[in-house]
């Protein structure tokens, strides 16, 4: 049984994720060794890419921690659009790791309508859109549920434990509503 490896990809090398110098994450999978070996000359690296030793996947395998390593140091070096780019031009598969934030701004995402508005307690709420979408039955959301805080006695008093003026001083607070 495979175990976790967490953003690897268990004997693909390489193939995981890395933080760019401005917050942001990419994926690169540079997995094959002709793909392998544009990677690494894109990412300043050409003593790996034309090193024997990691001319193939079980060779890679062996020293994925300095290839690992390698990529990660490039890509904190650079912003996520720099890497992704430059990695494009050299058709190396590589992609960004979305935000949310991310999601509610994409072009493709908007034009997908992969979220829809909704209103809460008079304020609109952007929501993940009912998927998939059917020509016969699109899906529709008819009720976006409770006021948000609706629970919050609930919860302050039977599984925080507070008493009725601890709560006051947090509404008082504004810390609740």
């Amino acid at each position: 049984v495979r175990e976790p490896s967490g953003t690897t990809v268990t004997g693909i090398v390489p193939t995981n994720t890395y933080r760019c110098d401005d917050g942001k994450y990419v994926v690169i999978g540079g997995n094959c060794d002709s793909i392998f070996k544009r990677l690494m000359a894109a990412a300043g690296r050409s003593d790996m890419a034309e090193d024997p030793a990691m001319a193939n996947n079980a060779g890679r395998i062996i020293h994925e921690d300095a290839i690992d390593q390698a990529l990660g140091a490039w890509c904190a070096s650079h912003s996520s659009v720099h890497i992704i780019n430059t990695l494009e031009e050299v058709r190396v598969p590589v992609g960004p790791i979305y935000s949310v934030a991310d999601m509610m701004v994409d072009p493709q995402y908007q034009a997908r309508g992969l979220f829809e508005s909704v209103e809460i307690d008079g304020k609109p709420l952007k929501i993940p859109a009912i998927m998939p979408r059917l020509d016969a039955s699109p899906g529709r959301t008819d009720w976006p549920g409770l006021a948000i805080g609706s629970h919050n006695d609930e919860v302050l008093r039977g599984v925080l434990g507070l008493g009725d003026e601890q709560i006051g001083q947090l509404r008082a607070a504004g810390v609740i509503g």
